[in-house]
């Protein structure tokens, strides 16, 4: 058997086992889930599984690279028109919206990525690790707004808000959520660029 098509088995083996710990996630939780429970779910061995990741925790990390990946797609194929200026409303809805679809997209490893961290140091960490580019990026955005804070701690404000807000008032997986989508965006908009407006005003004397 050649390499090349080894490797092809090995991914659609990895793609497998990815999608299987998405629908147990999604039945179970990610802090319930097995990796037997995984294993059995894909139809394959656990062998197989620790073949392709070293832990539960690996796999997920490896959800959260594709994530990513898919991310920047979207900012990709943006292009020229991915809007930067967050002076503007509409520059901030863009990227309000790009989070807020793919929360919904992923809503399930997104949820998966909170429970892990919360009670996971090291992973907490990692996924730190993981997310700093795209919060570099957002930083790199905000330092255009003459800001009170470094765009470092509004990117991390920012961001932390949009998961925050979405956990709460979407219904876990399969449930209907509690906001619209619409609702949500405009929501969120409004309040990141209100208060990204009032970090960029000078305080009265």
């Amino acid at each position: 058997m050649g390499s090349g098509i080894r490797k092809q088995q090995a991914a659609q083996t990895e793609a497998e086992l990815q999608a299987a710990a998405i629908r147990v996630f999604a039945r179970t939780g990610y802090l319930n889930a097995k990796i037997v429970d995984i294993t059995a779910e894909a139809g394959r061995s656990a062998g197989m599984f620790y073949k392709h990741f070293a832990s539960k925790e690996k796999l997920l990390e490896a959800l959260l690279s594709r994530l990513l990946a898919q991310s920047d797609e979207v900012v990709a194929d943006a292009g020229t028109g991915h809007p930067d200026d967050f002076r503007d409303r509409d520059a901030v809805r863009w990227h309000v919206t790009a989070f807020v679809r793919a929360y919904r997209e992923h809503r399930t490893v997104m949820i998966a990525l909170q429970q892990a961290a919360t009670v996971d140091e090291t992973f907490a960490r990692r996924q730190q690790e993981m997310l700093a580019p795209d919060l570099e990026h957002l930083a790199g955005h905000l330092s255009r707004l003459d800001l009170r804070v470094d765009p470092i701690v509004a990117a991390s404000m920012m961001t932390n808000l949009m998961w925050s807000f979405a956990s709460t008032w979407w219904s876990p997986p399969g449930g209907q959520p509690q906001l619209t989508e619409d609702t949500m965006i405009d929501t969120m908009t409004t309040f990141i660029h209100g208060g990204l407006m009032a970090l960029s005003t000078p305080l009265p004397r």
